[in-house]
């Protein structure tokens, strides 16, 4: 394979070949070569001999066809141009049956509408950005859990198959764009050993059915986009898929029938003239890329091609590939250089496809990776600095010297001796400025740290609407958690992704935004009474597109973020921090849970920490007296109990919290803040009605087993508010009756829950009888729905017979139903088995636990893991402050939390948060 082509005899395939009309001779025809194949196009049966003998196949450009019973009906269920063409790329497949649609992305999107709720896909960790997107997509909002795993070991995926629930294992080799090569024949077997009805997908678009054939390694399907070098010109877009099982041909053949995707007869022409010069064409472009990859691995560019001597996956391409393909790429160690040499190749245009007959150039992370999270980039490897190069068939030697004349007007490489020779400044730069700040830190370094910060949800357990008229309101922190981990850049940028609303990601310049109209509040300083109008319109303006150009409810939650960073960030040019904010939750996002208090809270702590305006408290230096076994050295915290985060830190933090919510909501009472970050439960009394006013912690709350239940029906809170104040208007009487009432119910729960001498059975009786009075005040003011009235009566329905009331506005949202300490566990699944079957998400969890959380960043906190030397053998790294006193620091490698916390599945967060360390809590 030194020039990519094997003997002659090793590209020959048991394939169909065309027999001829004349009788066989006395010994049998040898089979035909892959590229006669693709030059030869027969008909798929004798129905479809054109009555003409044209030489090509004809464009049957027809919706419909006339007739009764005949084969074809309609173009969207089956055309003559396209039957010969999946006839044709089933052939040079080694595939029976074949099918064609609208482009690639629309291929993938078919075979994973073979998927269902609750299922596992495994998938790469280096995939096309396209394929990432909608592996998000899945994982969001159909209910698919997605593991990302290095596919170049085999073996990664063993522990992520689970039978009965892993239903696709996604795979790309070589991949898109680091060219990593997995061995598809050992993974694919692998995954029918345990997980026998688990289908292996191969995304082949790299190599297409020339150079690679999955299905001959053990995949179940293969697709390909066939904008790429199937057609070759890239006059069209069109995807292919491949399978040899009958029953997954029959549900894909469903499928594209029934959306309508399927490639129409002009495309499906274009494609059929592309694929007959396939060989030729990936002859040429092969043998030229093999050439450009010599050149920059010489040059001392870390390249990545599978043809190059030291490419770690050359040997098993090699047992499943014929060849090497026309896509390599290659680090320059810089961004800056990257982007100059793209801009200054003439033959090479700037694109993010590949697969043509004119070379292109592109950077991944600029372009068709740009839509990856820079903290998933990161964690996953891909530097920001790469360039792609997709090799086309002009002459070898323009496209060698262009882009030799591209580096050198670029600054990478010199003229010496009369050759190209690299400049020496330009060799072995960190990989630079990475989205994210180096993943490790030693002692005497530039200090990288994380901060990874948590915050509660809540529940009003009674008093709903009527704390907006005076009445006592008693709200509860729930065990449901929003999450924030804030990660160091380098390049001078912010960035925040909001995995839970809208999926939105969106960076900033630092010092690109409206610093003109900030007004910095210094350390120690408060907020104004009322937000900084000028601000907020200059941040709308100037820094984020209008709000109908971004999802729902993200344009709020960013211009939350952006105002609290502008506003804490105080200091010159050069110390505006540079960092990515991740979050993600645990909690329903607009369930009436306090999912904005939550997201208020994290930005809120993780700006401080950033800022350095808040601090935890350190670590007293180490006894060097012997320890006890398990003991190391007596580190602790002068709080080692529940409330490990000092007052003073959380009150900032709430007052911060409390100004994102402004931002949010224009005027909130300050209630779900206060019980987000603080935890437990509190009494809220609105000021102005004659009560005493103020908000009140209930001492002794005994954490309670609670069942939320989403209706998933939107509600609008105004228009509920506004609807109770009305009927106030109108019947002033029943109205203030109804709210004294409530009072009464608020006060006796709040002597309940604070009385440290009632019995617990004695407490939850007089709970449910609370719960049950309560809401039917709420029906009255006309704040229910008929979902949650569903909810009630299945819940109190035999042999439940649990209380359940609304909670929050109302008129959809969420329902919270007390659980007895005794429950039976086989009942309470099967409650919620019913509530899911009907469409309703369910939440088993507790109210009344902790508040505002930070993981520990110190290293007596973490889990061991392996150091630079090889010892301390660390589990779950992260980057922490200096230890003092701790002698083997400097030799200890810390990496980023981003790896995982961007990917791990959100039923599993929670676990997979409290495993990362010790969690100071409030």
């Amino acid at each position: 394979m030194d020039d990519t082509r094997k003997p002659q005899d090793s590209r020959l395939h048991d394939l169909p070949t065309p027999e001829p009309d004349s009788p066989s001779l006395l010994h049998p025809r040898r089979p035909y070569a892959f590229s006669t194949l693709c030059a030869t196009v027969e008909n798929p049966n004798s129905s479809h001999k054109d009555q003409h003998g044209s030489s090509s196949v004809p464009i049957y450009q027809t919706a419909t066809f006339k007739g009764v019973g005949g084969e074809y009906d309609y173009s969207r269920s089956g055309n003559p141009t396209r039957t010969h063409l999946e006839h044709h790329i089933a052939k040079i497949s080694s595939a029976s049956h074949a099918f064609t649609v609208s482009s690639g992305m629309a291929a993938l999107d078919v075979i994973t509408r073979l998927l269902k709720p609750g299922c596992e896909v495994i998938a790469g960790d280096d995939l096309y950005g396209g394929t990432n997107r909608l592996l998000t997509y899945l994982r969001t909002h159909m209910g698919v859990t997605v593991h990302h795993v290095d596919t170049t070991d085999p073996t990664s995926v063993i522990p992520v198959l689970n039978p009965g629930k892993t239903a696709m294992v996604l795979l790309e080799s070589p991949t898109n764009p680091l060219l990593k090569v997995c061995d598809i024949a050992r993974i694919s077997a692998l995954v029918k050993e345990k997980c026998e009805e688990a289908v292996v997908v191969v995304d082949n678009t790299m190599m297409s059915p020339y150079l690679q054939r999955p299905l001959e390694h053990g995949a179940d399907i293969v697709y390909d986009s066939a904008t790429k070098y199937l057609s070759g010109h890239h006059d069209l877009m069109a995807g292919v898929i491949t399978c040899n099982k009958d029953d997954l041909a029959k549900q894909m053949a469903f499928i594209i029938n029934s959306i309508g995707n399927a490639l129409t007869p002009f495309d499906s022409f274009l494609l059929l003239r592309g694929i007959k010069t396939l060989a030729i064409r990936m002859d040429r472009q092969q043998s030229t890329a093999l050439l450009v990859a010599q050149m920059l691995s010489k040059l001392g560019f870390v390249t990545h091609y599978p043809g190059l001597p030291n490419h770690p996956g050359k040997e098993i391409h090699e047992r499943i590939a014929d060849g090497y393909g026309a896509v390599l790429s290659f680090e320059t160690g810089d961004k800056e250089l990257s982007e100059r040499i793209v801009g200054a190749t003439r033959l090479w245009g700037i694109s993010v496809s590949f697969g043509c007959v004119n070379s292109l150039i592109s950077m991944p992370c600029v372009m068709s990776h740009a839509s990856i999270d820079p903290a998933v980039r990161a964690a996953r490897g891909l530097p920001e600095d790469l360039i792609r190069l997709c090799v086309g068939i002009e002459d070898p030697g323009d496209l060698l010297d262009d882009l030799q004349h591209a580096l050198l007007e670029a600054g990478a490489v010199t003229l010496a001796a009369n050759d190209f020779v690299r400049i020496p400044n330009a060799v072995n730069k960190a990989v630079e400025k990475l989205a994210l700040g180096e993943p490790m830190v030693r002692r005497g370094g530039e200090q990288q740290r994380e901060w990874f910060v948590s915050a509660p949800g809540k529940v009003i357990l009674f008093g709903e609407h009527a704390v907006v008229h005076g009445v006592t309101a008693i709200a509860a922190s729930v065990d449901l958690r929003c999450y924030g981990l804030a990660s160091p850049r380098n390049d001078g940028k912010i960035s925040v992704h909001l995995c839970n609303i809208g999926d939105l990601y969106y960076e900033w310049d630092v010092n690109d935004l409206p610093w003109d109209a900030a007004v910095p509040i210094l350390p120690g300083g408060t907020h104004p009474d009322n937000l900084d109008q000028r601000l907020l319109n200059a941040i709308g303006r100037r820094a984020l597109p209008t709000p109908d150009r971004l999802p729902p409810k993200s344009h709020s939650a960013a211009v939350a973020f952006l105002y609290l960073y502008m506003t804490l960030t105080h200091g010159g040019l050069n110390k505006r921090p540079s960092f990515h904010l991740t979050i993600r939750s645990t909690l329903p996002v607009g369930a009436g849970l306090g999912s904005s208090a939550a997201f208020s809270s994290c930005i809120a702590s993780a700006i401080l920490l950033v800022n350095e305006r808040i601090n935890i408290p350190p670590l007293p230096k180490r006894s060097r007296a012997p320890s006890r076994a398990g003991d190391p050295g007596h580190v602790h915290l002068s709080h080692q109990g529940r409330r490990a985060i000092p007052p003073d830190v959380a009150n900032e933090v709430n007052k911060w919290a409390f100004v994102a919510e402004k931002v949010l909501h224009g005027n909130p009472s300050g209630v779900d803040n206060a019980v987000v970050v603080f935890g437990g439960a509190l009494a809220y009394t609105k000021p102005g009605y004659g009560r005493q006013s103020g908000m009140d912690q209930i001492q002794g709350f005994k954490s309670l087993k609670f069942l939320l239940v989403d209706s998933q029906v939107p509600r609008d809170t105004k228009q509920l508010v506004a609807g109770v104040a009305a009927k106030r208007a109108a019947e002033p009487e029943v109205v203030n009756d109804i709210l004294q009432t409530i009072q009464s119910i608020s006060d006796e729960a709040r002597r309940a829950l604070s009385d440290p001498e009632l019995p617990r059975t004695h407490l939850l009786a007089a709970l449910t009888a609370l719960i049950n009075e309560n809401h039917a005040h709420l029906v009255t003011l006309g704040v229910s729905h008929e979902s949650l009235e569903k909810i009630r009566k299945m819940t109190a329905a035999n042999p439940y017979g649990l209380s359940t009331k609304l909670t929050g506005a109302g008129g959809g949202g969420c329902a919270v139903t007390l659980v007895p300490d005794d429950f039976d566990e086989a009942a309470l699944r099967q409650l919620v088995s019913d509530l899911e079957g009907v469409n309703f998400r369910s939440y088993l969890t507790a109210v009344g636990g902790s508040g505002l959380g930070i993981l520990s960043p110190y290293q007596a906190h973490r889990p061991r893991a392996r150091s630079a030397a090889g010892r301390n053998e660390l589990q779950v790294p992260m980057t922490p402050p200096e230890t003092p006193g701790d002698e083997d620091e400097e030799n200890i490698v810390f990496e980023s939390l981003n790896s995982d916390f961007g990917s791990v599945d959100t039923s599993e967060l929670s676990q997979w948060a409290e495993a990362r360390g010790r969690w100071l809590y409030v």
